[in-house]
């Protein structure tokens, strides 16, 4: 992965510097060059060198088992997608609506 560090200047559309992605793309080393400086391949969309220092880039680790919540499968039914649920955990009040914690 990539550090956005140096990169602010490519992501114009961001809203704001402080929700933008510390790290972005899954990029394969392509060349170790010295024990500083490894090359990427890089798609022709990023604008910078393919040569960069090692402080830049750090590995992908994946997502802890069970740190991913899935969603539950849809049913359909009269044509609308309708989730089926247990029971009720919770309930609050937010903006004059309920909302609400199932399981």
């Amino acid at each position: 992965m990539l550090s956005t560090k140096d990169l602010k200047y490519q992501m114009v559309r961001r809203r704001t510097e402080k929700l933008m992605e510390r790290f972005v793309g899954l990029y394969k080393v392509r060349k170790i060059i010295s024990m500083n400086v490894v090359e990427l391949e890089l798609p022709s969309t990023v604008k910078i060198h393919l040569v960069v220092n090692v402080s830049r880039i750090c590995r992908y680790i994946g997502q802890v088992e069970g740190q991913r919540k899935e969603q539950p499968a849809s049913v359909i039914i009269k044509g609308k997608e309708e989730w089926e649920v247990e029971r009720i955990l919770n309930k609050r009040r937010v903006r004059g609506k309920n909302k609400y914690l199932v399981c």
